[in-house]
């Protein structure tokens, strides 16, 4: 099962003192794939928690929009102008119209039927013949007037029961809506508070200064503009107990003259990784080697002046952390500073070649790294302060690294800062 932990903290520097907070963001991949029922039970990532709640809030914007979209439908159905309501109004007015023909046809029946009633026995037989008719007419009104009325009246029993049946179906999707917008907001809720509560579970917090974990670095005081030297960064395992499964680390070189920095060069290996790789900024480096106590781990630093560079005082600095598999991690209490002086090339003798480095034991060709990993070198200076901010190793080619150990550019600034003034305090002390 993949095992991921990002460690995470700030950086600060102190004004009077050399403080450097490492930046230490671990993380641990087993290649082989779990089997089906860790792939089912495992915890999603953090990548994959972040993408949830991008789909839920996609969701939940969607389904405000379609909550917007069914409340104006109904103000537009609310309106008179409505088909539907037109339709009805007009069915209304003329249901109402032959309802009342029909009242009046039903009457002048009733005239005409009194009329004839009320003609003697022995009224004209004309007489008798008109009285008739007019019942009869009369009655063909009354029956056209009710049929009409009949008509109209279903007429606007079919509009109205539509307009009601649209009324219903307007209502029931502004329920569909509303409640797809709830829902919608509980899975957006629901999937902030995964996301937050698995960033909160990330050990970065948990991650502290470890006394156990000791940073030195060593190498030549001396390097000579134009050449490059090598310099030694162990991190060594000084507990009884507990062993490092991975460990990594950050570097970099300034000068203390100012514009020099520019000139200044890092590069990085280790055994198990011997191809020299740049440092920057914001990367670090990392082993796939686990550290037992009493045991080291050591990283090889290569420092190249270029040519153009003026002579003067510079200090290589490092500093490291470790992640374990069980989520358990620290940092170095005490980051390294190496001081080393930049000296122009000596001018050869008349006659003589000017073969050899005469850096004092720097190095301009292949990897500086041929000797085995664990050796002694000239001096060691530890100093600072570590911490952690987050962060990501950029790929290095180093077996699929999987512990990063990044430092953000301002952690970077910090730690080049408090180098420089344990540097200078150290040349007044020895002025003095």
């Amino acid at each position: 099962m993949k095992i991921r932990r990002i460690l995470a903290t700030a950086v600060a520097a102190a004004v009077t003192t050399p403080v450097v907070l490492l930046s230490a963001a671990p993380a641990f991949a087993d290649t082989k794939p779990g089997t089906a029922a860790e792939q089912r039970t495992k915890k999603p990532t953090i990548e994959e928690l972040r993408l949830a709640v991008t789909k839920a809030q996609a969701a939940y914007d969607a389904a405000v929009v379609a909550d917007s979209d069914a409340q104006r439908a109904m103000d537009e159905f609310d309106k008179p102008s409505n088909p539907l309501a037109v339709t009805l109004a007009a069915a209304k007015k003329a249901s109402a119209e032959a309802a009342a023909a029909k009242v009046l046809a039903d009457e002048a029946l009733t005239k005409a039927k009194d009329a004839l009633a009320a003609l003697p026995a022995d009224a004209p037989q004309v007489d008798k013949d008109a009285a008739q008719k007019a019942v009869d007419d009369a009655q063909k009104a009354a029956d056209e007037a009710k049929t009409t009325a009949e008509t109209k009246a279903a007429a606007y029993t079919a509009a109205d029961k539509a307009f009601d049946d649209a009324a219903v179906e307007l209502s029931r999707k502004i329920g569909k809506a509303q409640k797809a917008k709830a829902d919608a907001l509980k899975t957006l809720d629901a999937a902030k508070a995964a996301l937050k509560a698995a960033e909160e579970e990330e050990p970065g917090e948990d991650c502290d200064f470890d006394k156990n974990f000791v940073t030195t670095l060593t190498g030549p005081k001396k390097v000579t503009v134009g050449t490059s030297a090598v310099y030694n960064l162990r991190f060594t395992n000084k507990g009884k107990e507990l062993t490092f499964d991975e460990v990594g680390g950050y570097a970099n070189a300034f000068s203390l003259d100012d514009g020099q920095d520019k000139y200044l060069s890092v590069l990085w290996s280790s055994a198990n990784s011997p191809k020299w790789q740049p440092v920057d900024e914001e990367e670090g480096f990392s082993s796939l080697s686990a550290v037992k106590p009493g045991g080291s781990f050591d990283f090889k630093l290569k420092v190249t002046v270029d040519a153009k560079a003026k002579a003067g005082d510079a200090v290589l600095a490092g500093g490291g952390g470790y992640m374990n598999k069980d989520g358990s991690c620290g940092f170095s209490d005490e980051g390294a500073f190496a001081e080393f002086t930049v000296v122009k090339a000596a001018k050869p003798a008349p006659g003589k070649g000017t073969g050899g480095s005469g850096n004092g034991g720097s190095s301009t060709g292949g990897n500086g790294n041929t000797s085995q990993q664990g050796g002694s070198s000239d001096t060691a200076v530890t100093g600072g302060t570590s911490g952690s901010t987050g962060g990501t190793l950029a790929k290095t080619g180093s077996s699929n690294s999987t512990l990063p150990i990044a430092l953000t550019g301002g952690a970077a600034v910090v730690l080049g800062a408090g180098a420089m003034v344990l540097v200078r305090r150290r040349k007044a002390g020895a002025d003095a």
